[in-house]
């Protein structure tokens, strides 16, 4: 057995020296502190990613179909009143949202920002106690009020008993409404009396869109849209303005749900205006994305890159709408991110290589200056025995 433990014992690889042999020095101190210090900051870095997830990002090309892109934006048009601005989307599957209405708030505001109480209803508006029917005569006690579409009737059961049910249904005819003051509702509503009152107001509106997963555009603009000749248009007429400042702050703009570490480089762009009449337009790259996090919940989600353009008008020269243009295009990639951890014998592996690195640097290291003092010191005593 004796035998077997002295075979043992050559296999050592770290020989002991006696304590009598050391020689210590100042240097050597120094090294082992500046060495055990390096070896605490470089362990606690290690455990930091160990305890902390690592994100690990993949390309691949994006596959899914039949999906829906959701939009949530929040603009605010500081000049240009609720009562004018109006936002459509349209993609190129051919499918349009006019005049959307529903998933979006607007909110008056002042020229200073602040937030304006809502109007009360009537207010601006002419007494007129009894409406103008659609067969010319006005409302008498005993009748179900009808008011005309002044010709935009699709049959003859159609009925407009608002200022907004008429320019609706000139919208769908493809007609422009020249003067609100000739159609009965609106005069009754005091429609232009309510975009005098509304003048140097500014609106603030956000909400989502649920649009097609395809290349399309989105805008806010004054007037309501109509296709005519083939070609989206706005009526402006019955505005009767020559321009519009259409300067703007995007609060927020994101394609999908909000996921760690996303950027939106629009969020909190502001421009204005300085030419008379334009059209800004945001061109816009979207990424699809999707974020599993350490849990194993998938969110699917975008990014996107933007670049920007004005396109202004002579005065008199209405070429383009009037707006703020949003054209989004699709990426065919896909980005994934996932969340994970670094492995225990990953994180012993490194360790392991921290500490025996330092320890073999601040070896040398120490070698070197104490086998420099020596030769110095040597060199210094035989000068002094010439």
């Amino acid at each position: 057995m004796e035998g077997f433990f002295g075979k043992l014992r050559n296999l050592d690889a770290y020989p002991k020296i006696d304590e009598d042999f050391y020689s210590r020095t100042l240097s050597g101190g120094i090294i082992t502190i500046m060495s055990s210090i390096v070896m605490f900051l470089l362990f606690i870095s290690e455990l930091r990613l160990y305890l902390h997830a690592v994100t690990e990002t993949k390309l691949v090309v994006d596959t899914s179909r039949g999906a829906r892109l959701r939009i949530n934006f929040d603009v605010t048009f500081p000049a240009l009143p609720c009562s004018m601005l109006s936002l459509d989307a349209m993609d190129i599957s051919g499918e349009e949202h006019l005049d959307v209405g529903h998933d979006i708030v607007k909110t008056r505001i002042d020229s200073h920002g602040n937030v304006i109480e809502a109007r009360q209803d009537g207010i601006g508006a002419p007494k007129i106690d009894r409406p103008l029917q659609k067969h010319g005569g006005r409302l008498e006690h005993n009748e179900t009020y009808c008011g005309s579409c002044y010709g935009a009737e699709t049959s003859d059961e159609d009925c407009c008993n608002s200022c907004e049910e008429v320019r609706e249904a000139y919208r769908k005819k493809g007609w422009g409404l020249s003067n609100p003051d000739l159609i009965d509702q609106c005069k009754r509503e005091g429609f232009l009396q309510r975009i005098k009152d509304e003048e140097g107001e500014g609106c603030n509106i956000y909400g989502f869109l649920e649009v097609n997963k395809v290349a399309g555009n989105f805008h806010f603009a004054p007037g309501k849209s109509f296709q005519q000749s083939n070609m989206h248009v706005h009526d402006l007429l019955p505005f009767q303005k020559e321009s519009f400042n259409i300067s703007h702050k995007i609060n927020r703009l994101a394609f999908g749900e909000y996921f760690p570490g996303v950027v939106n480089p629009l969020d909190g762009v502001q421009w204005a205006q300085q030419a008379p009449y334009g059209m800004y337009q945001y061109f816009i790259k979207v990424v699809p994305t999707v974020y599993a996090d350490i849990s194993g919940r998938t969110i699917q989600s975008n990014q996107f890159s933007v670049t920007e353009h004005f396109r202004s008008d002579d005065i008199g020269r209405i070429q383009s709408l009037p707006g703020v243009f949003f054209f989004y295009d699709l990426s065919p990639i896909r980005v994934t991110f996932t969340e994970g951890h670094v492995s225990f014998l990953h994180f012993l592996t490194n360790v392991c290589a921290i500490v025996g690195g330092i320890f073999t640097v601040s070896g040398i290291l120490d070698s070197f200056i104490y086998h420099g003092q020596r030769a110095i010191k040597k060199k210094m005593e035989l000068g002094k025995l010439s």
